[in-house]
């Protein structure tokens, strides 16, 4: 008898209606004869709620009273569902992440898994009951409730998949696969079979918001095969799994939630560039991209940043380093992901063409065996991503 993992994201939870398909969806699983474990995320729009009515309390909360508030999230959809599957005549059981052994370190909204204790998990199985988790949360050392980030359910799940030696991590969304393209802004965008664990990290850590990026990297560690679907219809998904030995364009991801940062002062030491490094990356956890130090008798430090790590910046930048100036600029970020496509020039040529004829200024040309990566000046609009898709993906 196989185990499978069933991950449902917060679009396919959202209501009651929505948790009835959800239902049906596992109970398919459940009566194939495979022991079922399904990882759930928040209803809807609930963790954005929570976090809005946290900030009209406090304009930076209490990283851990934070957790607690948003682990909260997912104990009603698994309670929700199980409510339901026994109504359905389902023996199922809720878990809660901790409930589930699940223990990470102690890195307040941004916690790591460590380790998880499946005993819990098995013994319910072993009694064939349906195992309902609350994705995103799991406990630290100290015994306090920790989440995992935005997208953590995910991690949760393929992080389940492998400690238990699943067959299968199914990824179960609003969308029935990962696309060439963000298909809300190009309409031609195709929906891909297969990609490997490479492209598909590529894909999520340049803000394709298909699937959190740790979840691709224990997928990978693993070999546990995630097939992204749509809860509402029954197409065939996308499957990552092992590396795919061709030299094309997978996907091309635009990221207009980009900040371009640069900080200067009059003067400079060497140790001032260490100190804003380690203070930025090392004490607050913010993912810098593009660093550059172009210091002399003056710092003059530029990097990217995600829009959404803004306010901690800000907050960093005000403690540490108040006598720093300054700037932030919203620009477009644009990769072209495929593994091997370093090798493959006429990629290259074709991307620098669709650049060059619409005299785009490019700040930052990064390319490696799987990705280019293209920083530019000023926001673009979606035309441009729909010109290098016709021109890169056939």
């Amino acid at each position: 008898m196989d185990t499978v993992v069933l991950k449902f994201g917060g679009s396919s939870v959202a209501d009651n209606i929505k948790l009835n398909i959800v239902a049906d969806k596992i109970l398919e699983f459940y009566n194939q004869n495979n022991n079922v474990i399904v990882v759930v995320s928040a209803q809807g729009k609930t963790t954005d709620g929570l976090i809005k009515e946290a900030k009209e309390l406090s304009a930076i909360p209490d990283s851990r009273e934070m957790d607690v508030l948003l682990s909260t999230g997912e104990q009603v959809t698994i309670s929700k569902l199980c409510i339901l599957l026994k109504r359905l005549g389902y023996d199922a059981i809720s878990l809660t992440g901790w409930q589930a052994g699940i223990f990470t370190d102690s890195n307040s909204q941004e916690a790591k898994i460590e380790c998880i204790h499946t005993e819990r998990i098995q013994k319910e199985l072993d009694e064939r009951k349906i195992v309902v988790i609350a994705g995103f949360q799991g406990i630290d050392e100290n015994g306090d409730i920790t989440t995992l980030g935005r997208g953590g359910s995910d991690t949760t799940a393929v992080a389940i998949a492998a400690a238990i030696k699943a067959a299968h991590c199914y990824i179960f969304s609003d969308v029935d696969g990962v696309y060439t393209t963000d298909p809300n802004k190009v309409t031609i965008a195709k929906k891909l079979n297969s990609l490997s664990y490479e492209e598909m990290l590529d894909i999520s850590n340049e803000g394709a918001k298909v699937l959190h990026n740790r979840c691709v990297e224990i997928g990978e560690r693993f070999h546990i095969p995630i097939v992204t679907k749509s809860t509402f219809n029954n197409l065939p998904g996308s499957t990552i799994c092992d590396k795919i030995e061709d030299t094309e364009v997978k996907s091309i991801v635009k990221n207009d939630n980009i900040i371009l940062v640069q900080i200067t002062s009059n003067s400079y030491r060497t140790k001032d560039f260490y100190d804003l490094y380690s203070k930025l990356v090392t004490e607050k956890n913010l993912s810098i991209m593009d660093l550059s130090n172009s210091s002399n008798h003056n710092l003059n430090v530029t990097f990217t940043i995600k829009l959404d790590q803004l306010t901690l910046l800000q907050n960093a930048l005000d403690t540490y380093f108040p006598t720093y100036q300054v700037s932030y600029k919203n620009i477009t970020r644009i990769s072209i992901i495929g593994h091997g496509i370093l090798k493959n020039h006429d990629i290259l040529n074709k991307t620098l063409s669709v650049l060059q004829a619409n005299n785009l200024e490019v700040t930052s040309f990064d390319v490696t065996g799987s990705k280019i990566a293209i920083n530019f000046a000023e926001p673009l609009e979606n035309n441009i991503l729909e010109q290098l898709h016709n021109c890169l993906i056939s």
